[in-house]
């Protein structure tokens, strides 16, 4: 990159003296208007303070790289002051750091992720050379600096005898994603290429994973460094690896002495055996691709582990609401708005009505296409809650936007003038108008005429064979687990039971606990064949079918829907067949486990051991079933391990 191009001798100056930073900045900012690169000065200079705010811009070895990304700026430029008297207020990375030299960048805000950050780079690369800084800092005029700007020397790769044959990974990750992310990462490589080490660094900045390490990297990889100030993204790659952790600000600060204690921690605590089926990233290609099959995979898990805190937290917060009520007979209050009680039932409801098929869609899209498809893949979840479809349509929605958003990424790349603009607008904006309107208008209608007539069929059963309506009514409640099915049938029961039939409603309780029991039971009795996640989530759901509430068993559905729901829906059918042959009623919706107390149909006693042994006795049905496909599920994955090693 030519320097050169982006200023002129007037916009140099050689030992100047300035008695504080918004001193130098506001010299700075007015040759750069002077220059005709501004559009206004005041809106420039604020963009300079406001970026100030965020983060220092001072850095070490008397260097300080203030800049200001605004519509008020013309074109790309910089100006230069070196300063006669070095600068001690000047807030920076290395708080023993004296400004000499102030570079300020300013550019306009359609090129914050292209010019901004090549530019960036560019003088981070340069600077750390001690030479290249001290020709800059001893040139006499404005004309010297200036000629010096272009005139680099090519450093040895490593010093003679100094060669290790170590590799070290690292990832950088700024909260901005932009100036810090890159600069940390070049930083380490440079430091790396003196000390005689391999750096390869993978940077997690605005745009996603870029120069994501491979499989051949991560098991030839020794060590690896987190520099960061924000969670690093698949960070299961890396298990079997010793680790440092530290900011993202202290490889600017000494990236030699960072990479020297994590050769230190690689000689104490060697790596580990690499095992891709622990890690996020198991393709075995060399350039770190993933196959369709391992993508959608690891699409399904990264959305599960987002929602778990959501349905546990929000499912616990709603059945206290439900078993207070109904414990307390507190019914008015629980019905009551702005009640606190219902505030309570509001709060435990939206997260699992609201948030939960928002976040499952955005956090399968993210891990698809990164950051860019968060946007997109929220919109397609809050789509698929407009349109009743469940975690069934959010899972669809997070596909549609992970995967659109990879091929725009692929097709639209950000390079060029408008690189920010493509970040931060198209991505995000073409992204959900698109994946927005086919969740709505294509999918939407369609699923709405389904239920319609889901509800119109079971109407047409009422008067059928109770056991067999029953049946159906408990198969559909577990099918989808609070989705378009299972609301079809409570849209259903809810009708019959204005109508003066409360026998759907009962088996329609009854069957809502036979998934959290089954769950519960499953990961108690069959432990070894779940995992530690599964476990502790099999913990809470028994408890949220005492309260009559079917999400908490949404995860196992979603990690494997082939085996689960065929599992849960022979136990609910059983269920909801028994209490409607023996004529149970109940006429309160959403009574929980105190729907023992309201049963109508038969005298009480033996109606409420009809209806909770009916429920024990699918949630039996399920627990054993649960176990049974997930134990032959577990022996066909160790059968194709050992094949695999074997041919190997």
């Amino acid at each position: 990159m030519q320097l050169q191009a982006l200023t002129s001798p007037s916009l140099i100056s050689t030992g100047r003296t300035f008695s504080s930073k918004q001193e130098v900045i506001q010299y700075l900012v007015k040759q750069l208007g002077e220059a005709g690169k501004l559009h206004s000065e005041e809106e420039y200079l604020q963009s300079v303070y406001d970026r100030e705010k965020l983060s220092p811009t001072g850095f070490e070895g008397g260097l300080a790289i203030p800049h200001g990304k605004s519509k008020a700026v013309k074109e790309a430029a910089f100006a230069i002051a070196t300063l006669k008297k070095p600068l001690t207020d000047w807030e920076s990375i290395d708080p023993s750091n004296q400004v000499k030299l102030v570079i300020l960048l300013a550019i306009p805000e359609n090129e914050a992720g292209s010019t901004h950050l090549t530019l960036l780079a560019e003088f981070v690369r340069r600077l750390s050379n001690e030479s290249y800084k001290n020709r800059l800092l001893q040139a006499k005029t404005n004309t010297e600096l200036f000629e010096q700007l272009d005139k680099t020397e090519a450093q040895e790769e490593t010093r003679a005898g100094k060669k290790l044959n170590k590799t070290i990974l690292a990832i950088t990750a700024c909260p901005a994603g932009i100036a810090h992310t890159y600069m940390a990462a070049e930083a380490l490589v440079k430091a790396g290429k003196e000390l005689g080490v391999d750096v390869f660094v993978e940077k997690q900045g605005a745009n996603g994973i870029e120069d994501r390490h491979t499989t051949a990297l991560l098991k030839k990889a020794d060590v690896v460094i987190f520099a960061n100030d924000v969670a690093v993204k698949n960070e299961e790659r890396f298990t079997h690896l010793p680790k440092l952790k530290t900011s993202v600000a202290a490889p600017l600060r000494n990236a030699k002495k960072l990479i020297e204690e994590a050769l230190e921690k690689a000689e104490v605590t060697p790596k580990k055996q690499y095992n891709p089926s622990q890690t996020a990233d198991s393709s075995p290609e060399d350039d770190g691709k993933k196959s369709f099959k391992t993508e959608i995979k690891d699409s399904i898990l990264t959305g599960i582990s987002y929602i778990i805190p959501v349905i546990v937290a929000g499912g616990m917060t709603l059945a206290v609401a439900v078993l207070i009520s109904q414990a307390f007979d507190l019914q008015d209050v629980y019905a009551k708005e702005g009640s606190w009680l219902w505030l309570l039932r509001q709060l435990g409801g939206g997260m699992l009505g609201q948030l939960m098929v928002p976040i499952l869609a955005a956090y399968m899209a993210y891990s698809i296409a990164d950051k860019p498809a968060l946007g997109p893949g929220f919109a397609a979840g809050v789509a698929a809650n407009l349109i009743g479809s469940g975690f069934l349509g959010g899972m669809l929605g997070g596909f549609l936007a992970g995967f659109f958003l990879k091929f725009l990424k692929k097709h639209v790349q950000p390079k060029g003038t408008f690189a920010g603009f493509i970040s931060f607008w198209v991505y995000p904006v073409i992204g959900t108008l698109v994946v927005g309107s086919i969740m709505l208008f294509v999918i939407g209608k369609p699923l709405a005429m389904i239920n319609q007539g889901l509800i119109d069929w079971l109407g047409s059963l009422s008067g059928a064979n109770a056991l067999i309506l029953g049946a159906i009514l408990g198969a559909m409640v577990s099918f989808d687990l609070g989705g378009p099915v299972n609301k079809a049938a409570y849209t259903f029961c809810i009708g019959a039971m204005a109508s003066g039939n409360f026998i759907p409603y009962a088996a329609f309780a009854s069957v809502k606990i036979v998934s959290a029991f089954s769950v519960t039971a499953a990961t108690i009795i069959g432990k070894k064949y779940f995992n530690k996640q599964e476990q502790e989530i099999g913990k809470q759901t028994w408890l949220l079918g005492l309260a009559g509430i079917t999400e908490g068993a949404i995860p196992f559905m979603i990690n494997d829907p082939l085996r689960v729901i065929p599992s849960l829906i022979a136990g609910s059918a059983v269920t909801g067949a028994i209490v409607a042959y023996f004529n149970i009623g109940l006429n309160v919706p959403g009574a929980g486990i105190f729907s023992l107390a309201l049963l109508k149909g038969q005298p009480a006693l033996l109606a409420a051991s009809i209806w909770l042994g009916a429920a024990l006795i699918g949630a039996i049905i399920s627990t054993i079933l649960l176990i049974l496909t997930r134990k032959s599920k577990v022996n066909k994955e160790k059968k194709s391990s050992i094949k695999t090693q074997d041919a190997a």
